[in-house]
């Protein structure tokens, strides 16, 4: 009796791995937003990894995160560690690429609760009526990511995130006394 059940388990956890390893090696989560404004006034948000404290999801769901900033002021070689607690973890941003007024690449290495090595990219796109601001993260899925991802869908998740971002981004930018 012990022995079937066991080669029922044993298949089991190699189907089960076997989907896993069969999952996307990558990701990419993008979402979009329009803005009623110049792409002048919203790159300064992007580009100056300070200012993304006004207005990142992330920022606010750890008042005591330690924050630290190096290298270049804003643009390419500006950088932005931060160490928080379980809902931020731990992890570094450096800007690779800036294009003034149209794009702000990044590096984006988490290392808590789970190491992973990312790019985000955000983009500008003057439009008639303001300016299509994307932001983008892509990366590589490792088998844990794989797992992770059968039980939790990463882009409805990040994705939220990243939706809540540009609308606290738009409400500043739209707020802001232009003149």
């Amino acid at each position: 009796m012990l022995k079937p059940v066991m080669i029922v388990l044993i298949v089991l956890f190699a189907g089960a791995l076997a989907y896993v390893a069969s999952r996307p090696d990558s990701f990419h989560i993008e979402r979009q937003i329009l803005i009623n404004a110049a792409p002048e006034r919203i790159f300064p948000l992007i580009n100056d990894l300070h200012s993304w404290t006004e207005w990142s999801p992330y920022e606010m769901r750890d008042p005591q995160m330690k924050r630290s900033y190096s290298g270049s002021a804003a643009g390419k070689g500006a950088i932005y560690e931060w160490d928080g607690n379980d809902n931020v973890g731990k992890g570094r941003m450096e800007i690779l690429e800036s294009a003034p007024l149209k794009q702000v690449l990044i590096k984006l290495d988490f290392l808590k609760p789970f190491e992973g090595h990312n790019r985000a990219d955000l983009t500008l796109e003057p439009i008639e009526s303001g300016t299509k601001v994307t932001w983008a993260m892509s990366g590589s899925s490792n088998f844990m990511t794989k797992v992770i991802g059968c039980f939790i869908d990463m882009d409805t998740m990040i994705g939220k995130d990243f939706s809540e971002g540009l609308s606290k981004m738009k409400q500043k930018v739209e707020s802001e006394k232009h003149g």
